[in-house]
């Protein structure tokens, strides 16, 4: 029994560092996340038997993806004394890792009730996990799961998302991941069935990326009167946020707007972006915008502080019109009333959350808009699209972590262009500044930390993916027949034995 706890924890660890890496990989498909998430999830499976062994897979694959978060050292700038600085970072980080080891735990816990060897339970805890993964966004974490590890890597498998969205596409990698289990199992006990479970597997990946494939290729229609694309100018800052809100940092700002208007009304663009927290508290340009300016900034509403995306008018100086963030960061953005009166782990802290549509209707074609790691919940973006969006917009600060996060944010991006079949345009503050067509194709406009504008074609779509129309009521309905599948196994497989023949009391005839 110890040796079999023993190497339960080795595959979950081992399982959990792969798909630590599939989340943090971009170089390649050789390199790139299905080719570490789905072994990663094979042997998961396989540390199922023991909660404990999938709990460190969790943990592992939180603390190697989201590693980043050790680069809120130091937190001086903030008023965190020196001494506390890296501690704390480091609680933050291994609180992430232990609650995702928690989530796994819970869900191993499921399959040990279930049992794992039945399709009809591989498919209904798969889809709970998507399910999971699609809930999990909608609140303040900042959720990197299972789904968005296709990208950049195999665009054609993400595909799928266009139909079932992010949730659907990290069921299929469950069920692909279970399949691989399933695979060596038989190898491994050298029973029948291994050419026809190598077969059905290989079916499974050859049918989901060609309908991934397919579904990229059937896109989305443009938008009436947009057939020539709007030119978009995005300014990338490149601010140190630790340097930010310095007083002389400040006193520059208003000239280093001024200039970014200037340069993209002589570009020609027909609106510039700028990033998450770029217009100061109730901001005001020097002079009247020359063009359309939409802007990160902060303002009071009804005596509450927010984080929005305001927009000022070609001709004005002040904003007319916002829409506020929603999803706040906690700790560093937000904290209960009850626990301290302080502002947080944020130069910008003490905000308030803004209503939750994320659609954004204006003079130009209307937008879905995700302010910084809003971009992780793609049912709030699905629904501003259903609402009318013909594009997706975000701003972002992600300073002072490392590209890394820059990347994942992007694949986050990518697979919400492919969930609504809709161009994408992000601006950030040291990136990414880039531009995402409605296939998820990415055009890296500015290199990371480089101070400088782009100009970025746009043209925007309409159109409505199914994904945007049903959400997750396909998932659900698939994970709730596989339910009622598992069900009746269970009750057929545990129904009333054959009663007992009691034994003889006579000899037989031919025996007398």
């Amino acid at each position: 029994m110890g040796d079999d706890r023993s190497l339960a924890l080795l595959q979950g660890g081992l399982g959990g560092l792969s798909a630590g890496l599939a989340l943090s990989l971009f170089e390649g498909w050789w390199l790139g996340g299905p080719l570490w998430m789905i072994p990663a999830l094979a042997l998961l499976w396989s540390a199922l038997r023991h909660p404990v062994a999938a709990a460190l897979w969790g943990v592992t694959a939180v603390l190697v993806s989201h590693r980043w978060l050790l680069a809120l050292h130091p937190l001086d700038w903030i008023g965190v004394p020196t001494h506390l600085s890296l501690p704390l970072a480091v609680m933050l980080w291994l609180l992430c890792g232990v609650a995702a080891g928690g989530l796994v735990a819970a869900w191993a816990w499921l399959a040990g009730l279930m049992g794992r060897g039945r399709l009809s339970a591989a498919l209904v805890l798969a889809g709970l996990w998507g399910l999971a993964e699609v809930g999990l966004a909608r609140t303040p974490l900042f959720w990197i799961g299972v789904g968005g590890s296709s990208l950049p890597a195999d665009p054609w498998l993400a595909g799928l998302a266009r139909w079932l969205g992010g949730g659907g596409l990290a069921t299929s990698q469950i069920l692909l991941g279970w399949w691989l289990w399933r695979l060596v199992r038989l190898v491994q006990r050298r029973a029948a069935g291994q050419r026809l479970a190598l077969g059905a597997g290989v079916v499974m990946l050859v049918l989901g990326h060609g309908l991934g494939g397919l579904a990229l290729a059937s896109g989305a229609s443009a938008a009436p009167g947009s057939l020539t694309p709007w030119r978009v100018a995005l300014w990338q800052p490149a601010i140190p946020t630790r340097e930010k809100f310095l007083p002389e940092q400040q006193e520059r700002l208003p000239a280093l707007l001024g200039q970014a208007l200037d340069q993209a009304a002589r570009a020609q663009a027909d609106w510039l972006v700028m990033p998450e927290g770029t217009l100061p508290l109730e901001g005001r340009l020097q002079d009247p915008a020359p063009l359309p300016l939409l802007t990160g900034g902060f303002r009071w509403r009804r005596g509450r502080q927010h984080s929005a995306l305001v927009l000022i008018p070609a001709g004005e100086r002040q904003p007319i019109a916002a829409i506020d963030k929603h999803r706040l960061v906690p700790l560093g953005e937000w904290l209960p009333e009850w626990i301290s009166a302080t502002p947080g782990l944020s130069a910008v802290g003490g905000l308030e959350p803004g209503a939750p549509s994320r659609f954004l209707r204006w003079s130009g074609p209307p937008a879905a808009v995700a302010i910084c790691y809003e971009i992780s919940n793609g049912a709030a973006l699905a629904q501003a699209v259903a609402e009318g969006a013909q594009w997706l917009l975000t701003i972002a600060n992600l300073d002072p972590y490392p590209v890394l996060l820059q990347r994942q944010f992007l694949a986050l991006a990518q697979l919400r262009s492919v969930e609504t079949a809709r161009p994408l345009l992000s601006a950030a503050n040291t990136g990414p500044t880039a531009a995402v067509s409605a296939a998820g194709e990415v055009n890296w406009l500015l290199p990371s930390g480089a101070a400088a504008m782009a100009i970025a074609p746009l043209g925007p779509a309409d159109g409505l993916s199914a994904y945007v129309r049903w959400r997750e009521a396909p998932l659900g309905l698939l994970t709730l027949l596989a339910a009622l599948v598992w069900l009746r196994q269970r009750l057929a497989g545990s129904g009333p034995r054959p009663a007992a023949v009691p034994p003889r009391r006579t000899r037989p005839p031919d025996q007398g």
